[in-house]
């Protein structure tokens, strides 16, 4: 079993930056990849990016790869989003979630476990 906490959500003007952090606990933080989505109100959930288990291969989206970087702290069993340049379209619920996959996924069936989510909201 794996336990993923976000924090780090909240209000921000367009423009701005927020870091999002996704704690995790359970099985060794090493034995599993991490992907970050978001979904906003009314729409599906969407991929935003994703990290293997060493932070060696990273993949995104392409509506965040100029300003969103994924990254993971394996000491802490930390994952982060690094989120730059905020529009009021990037307003949503963020999750980060976790898998056993080698390889770095943008299927969220592929994902096994996930967090509660933070909110992000971007004025315009």
């Amino acid at each position: 079993q794996v336990q993923l906490v976000e924090s780090g959500g909240g209000l921000v003007q367009a423009g701005g930056s927020l870091r999002l952090s996704c704690a995790a606990s359970g099985r060794p933080f090493t034995t599993y990849a991490i992907g970050w989505f978001r979904q906003a109100p009314g729409k599906e959930r969407e991929f935003l990016a994703a990290i293997n288990w060493s932070g060696a291969s990273t993949r995104y989206a392409d509506s965040v790869k100029d300003r969103f970087t994924i990254s993971r702290d394996n000491a802490k069993s930390t994952a982060y989003l690094q989120m730059n340049s905020l529009k009021p379209e990037d307003t949503a619920v963020y999750y980060c979630a976790a898998t056993g996959l080698a390889l770095v996924t943008m299927m969220e069936r592929e994902y096994d476990y996930w967090g509660q989510g933070t909110q992000v909201t971007v004025s315009s």
